[in-house]
């Protein structure tokens, strides 16, 4: 029997379409659903099926064949703390937007399900960045001080810039000055630090971006280093106090606090089903290839 958990941010835009196949196609299948307990009331909706429920990652093991997370990307991510470290592979329904994480497409819901039913499909594996300090930080929880995109530091309550001190392998880079930094691993190359000029990095590169925010020097530029790095900063600036996020957890950071960032000692398995890839990805949703001229 498939043993499944289901997972989506569902609120007034409720996709009761598209969950409603996901779960006839699993039913396909006879197989055993675990739903997020927050989600249960939205399923009531359209079955009455009556699920088991999990609330924390701690009811989930690797006894699941497999992870589904139904809404976009910032889904997926939200996803990461509960699976963390369990090694589920993780698929996603894209009923958002862009959907770099999310690469099963409304239209294709069924035969997707299949597929990773069968187990016929690859399996993509994602490396996440840690965040560490050597004092004690509010709101950083120390099991769980990762992320899958990116971690960044930024200015907080000033138009001011901050003054960025970055070492790596305790070896002195630079001091950037700009509205704030980002560490991007291959898998957020796509989300922001892209937005701020940082190159598109492929998933198994072994490697991450520093990409500054906005620099007041026009020749700090976007720098590809190896993953097994280890990232020291330190912030100073005008106000007392600066911002650090964890994909889309922010916390709240004492000027000076030295920060060690470094690649978590686990993957995240991400399920790429048949007929998607990440250049494929590039060409549907950055819609390379477009120009008339090729």
């Amino acid at each position: 029997m498939v043993k499944v958990a289901i997972y989506g941010r569902f609120g007034k835009n409720f996709p009761k379409e598209y969950v409603g196949i996901v779960l006839k196609q699993l039913s396909v299948y006879d197989a055993e659903i675990y739903v997020e307990k927050s989600c249960l009331k939205y399923l009531s909706k359209i079955t009455d099926a009556n699920f088991k429920s999990f609330s924390s990652h701690k009811d989930l093991d690797n006894t699941f064949d497999f992870f589904i997370s139904i809404g976009g990307d910032g889904t997926i991510l939200r996803s990461i703390s509960y699976i963390r470290n369990s090694g589920i592979p993780i698929v996603g329904v894209n009923t958002g937007r862009m959907g770099f994480l999310a690469t099963i497409q409304k239209d294709k819901i069924s035969s997707s399900i299949d597929e990773v039913v069968r187990k016929d499909y690859r399996i993509s594996e994602r490396s996440l960045l840690m965040l560490s300090s050597n004092t004690v930080i509010p709101g950083l929880d120390a099991d769980f001080n990762f992320a899958l995109n990116e971690i960044a530091v930024s200015r907080k309550n000033t138009t001011s810039m901050i003054m960025v001190e970055t070492y790596l392998n305790d070896e002195y880079l630079t001091s950037y000055w700009s509205d704030g930094l980002i560490i991007a691993t291959p898998t957020g190359s796509t989300g922001y630090s892209l937005s701020c000029g940082g190159p598109v990095v492929a998933p198994d590169s072994e490697s991450f971006v520093l990409t500054p925010i906005a620099p007041h020097n026009l020749n700090a530029r976007p720098l590809v280093i190896p993953e097994n790095t280890k990232i020291k900063l330190s912030v100073q600036g005008r106000e007392q106090l600066h911002l650090a996020s964890l994909d889309s957890r922010i916390i709240t950071v004492k000027n000076g606090t030295e920060l060690t960032i470094e690649k978590a000692k686990f993957t995240i398995k991400m399920i790429e089903p048949n007929g998607e890839s990440f250049l494929h990805t590039l060409r549907n949703k950055l819609l390379w290839g477009e120009d008339k001229r090729n």
